[in-house]
């Protein structure tokens, strides 16, 4: 297969009929096809069945090939094929024969027997690490590493075959490589292990002697792009694929979609297709229609419930056609397909008579707190489900007696980059974002006083999802010169002036109480439900005249009561101020205020922007904060 001249000739000659030819083609693919295939299931009787499969359809459809040089991405397609269909119909057996692999080790596949000399130059114990590490991969980061790694393909041919944007190649083979490195880094080794690692599992994988010393990955194949996320969304026509196509087409495990059928009214979200929001909220919001509207939800997690989500609505227009509004990875969308314009936004959607946005997997708990709160029953019926790639679909209709939920099990949506939907290609598209939010991120600077202390604090928040693993968020605040607030992906921590730690926390403790918009919701509704899940009572409102909100949060004690003002940007999505306020005799006094800035791309030099270092505070306890860190902070009982 190596020999292009050799293969292409016996291409041409076996559709002409020529018996020995078909026999030699299937002989000379047969190992290269194996090498692929059991790259990514990591099973051998899989691999060799699929193998088998995907020969026979070659000689059966040889006929239509119509160029012979195209024979090993045709054939490469039909076997890609057939692993889609064997993770669709064998999940649930696929989890268990994966866990007895696991615990057998890599001695049960063929390839191993035949490499005797490789066992004592690679020894046993690496050539188990590296094979278990990869079989811990989810299968689609091993097929894009496959591919792209073995297969020497480009991103075009990789997303051509997958049936997705280029770019989404790249998202997801970055995460795959990032998997593999954070897999490796628990069993010892270094970031100059990934492309060692990537090599040695080519070669323990490779079908013959001669094919593993020819393993060659360079640093230029894991390049992806580091612009590749904004020029995607910012400067090119939306690329979509259905559900149903999805279904049929992608290669991934595990995850689950609950469908869920419930009558519910009309939640009057802000339309985010129009620039007059401003104009739309100078008058009383109107109260929620007692119409029952026809509504589908799609509510998808990712990284599991509690984690970031991604949402799809359709909603029917009453004056014809109808909505649907998106909110991926990358961007908030919204289409209307009476006029055929897709409109890119800052801001996320919410409710328009300010409730709180409510999610399916939210625990009784929250639940209960918002519906007594805002005296209004979540009618939407409670998923659980920790495992990457759940989603839940909800319908909402006319029909007043709830539906039973029916759970379907899909292997097709683990990978946000194809949450997607089916937009017309010559749709007209309008994006309205400032130029922030098409760089995906943004600093933040943070300024003002409490207590009569100067804060001074910097960060850096992902806006969209996407870009939250390359850039991802971190805070760094100085209160006076005696305390510094820290939270990046090592943790949260809090120092007095000499350094010492006096509060060790989970990464993201400082980020409760902030806008945080790469986890999928508007501010306004972070703020909130960060309040609720304290069971902190609040009140939200527009402001007149302009296009912002504002939201109280109230804490009450038996001596004293606090509150924090926040106003929000409803079209940028983000907090302009939160004010600290405390309740003396019925009197609210104003004892402090914080003001945030958002800034662009910031130079190397500028040492304010400096990410805060991870650090290990082995003698200090992690402990988790049972209070909003911001009432602390206003109470000055940090840390």
């Amino acid at each position: 297969m190596d020999n292009s001249r050799s293969y292409i000739e016996l291409v041409r000659r076996a559709q002409l009929g020529d018996r020995e030819s078909i026999g030699n083609l299937a002989e000379l693919t047969r190992p290269r096809l194996y090498a692929y295939v059991f790259r990514i299931t990591l099973r051998d009787d899989v691999a060799q069945d699929i193998v088998q499969e995907s020969i026979l359809e070659m000689v059966r459809l040889l006929d239509k090939l119509d160029k012979a040089d195209r024979f090993w991405p045709w054939l490469r397609s039909i076997a890609f094929g057939k692993i889609c269909r064997h993770y669709e119909q064998n999940q649930r057996q696929q989890a268990a024969l994966s866990a007895k692999l696991q615990n057998d080790g890599p001695h049960e596949n063929g390839t191993e027997k035949n490499h005797a000399g490789l066992a004592k130059l690679l020894g046993d114990e690496l050539k188990q690490i590296i094979f278990k590490t990869m079989q811990e991969l989810k299968p689609r980061y091993r097929t894009v590493l496959v591919m792209r790694c073995y297969e020497q393909m480009e991103y075009s041919q990789i997303a051509e075959l997958m049936k997705c944007t280029e770019f989404s190649v790249r998202v997801l083979f970055h995460r795959a490589k990032r998997a593999l490195q954070k897999r490796l880094s628990r069993r010892g080794f270094g970031k100059g292990f990934l492309l060692p690692a990537l090599i040695l599992f080519g070669k323990i994988t490779a079908p013959t002697e001669a094919a593993a010393a020819q393993v060659l990955i360079t640093s230029a194949t894991l390049k992806v792009g580091v612009a590749a996320g904004v020029v995607a969304v910012a400067g090119s026509k939306t690329v979509t694929i259905s559900l149903k196509a999805i279904a049929a087409s992608l290669v991934v495990a595990g995850g689950a979609v609950v469908s869920t059928k419930i009558p519910v009214l009309w939640d009057n979200y802000a339309a985010p297709w129009t620039n007059k929001i401003a104009a739309a909220i100078r008058e009383k919001p109107a109260a929620p229609s007692v119409q029952a509207v026809p509504e589908k939800c799609w509510y998808y997690y990712p990284q599991g419930a509690g984690g970031p989500v991604i949402m799809r609505i359709e909603r029917h227009n009453p004056q014809g056609g109808n909505f649907w509004w998106l909110q991926n990875e990358q961007a908030n969308y919204c289409f209307d397909s009476n006029t055929g314009t897709i409109y890119i936004k800052n801001n996320r959607m919410w409710n328009k008579d300010l409730s709180v946005c409510r999610l399916p997997t939210d625990k009784s708990g929250i639940s209960e707190f918002l519906s007594a709160l805002e005296g209004k029953p979540e009618s939407t019926e409670y998923v659980a489900g920790d495992e990457d790639g759940l989603l839940v679909t909800v319908e909402r209709n006319g029909n007043q007696t709830p539906a039973p939920s029916q759970v379907i099990h899909s292997y097709n949506l683990l990978d946000e980059e194809f949450f997607r939907y089916n937009w017309p290609a010559r749709a007209n598209v309008i994006d309205t974002r400032d130029s922030v939010h098409k760089q995906g991120w943004t600093y933040v600077e943070i300024t003002g006083q409490i207590n009569g202390e100067n804060i001074s604090g910097t960060g850096r928040a992902p806006l969209v999802y996407a870009a939250s693993e390359e850039h991802y968020p971190w805070l760094r605040l100085q209160i006076a010169d005696r305390l510094e607030i820290t939270d990046c992906l090592g943790g949260a921590s809090v120092c007095d002036a000499a350094g010492k730690v006096l509060g060790n926390y989970p990464a993201g403790t400082f980020f409760e109480g902030f806008a945080r918009q790469w986890m999928g919701l508007h501010t306004i509704d972070t703020i909130r439900r960060d309040a609720a899940e304290k069971r902190l009572r609040f009140e939200t409102k527009y402001l007149p005249g302009s296009a912002k909100a504002q939201v109280a949060v109230y804490k009450d004690s038996a001596d004293q009561k606090f509150q924090l003002v926040y106003t929000v940007d409803l079209e940028t999505d983000v907090i302009n101020k939160i004010e600290f306020l405390k309740t003396n005799n019925r009197e609210n006094l104003k004892i402090g205020e914080l003001a945030f800035s958002y800034l662009e791309r910031m130079g190397q030099s500028d040492v304010r922007f400096a990410e805060p270092r991870e650090k290990s505070y082995a003698a200090v306890r992690i402990e988790k904060m049972e209070e909003l860190w911001l009432m602390r902070l206003a109470e000055n009982e940090l840390p």
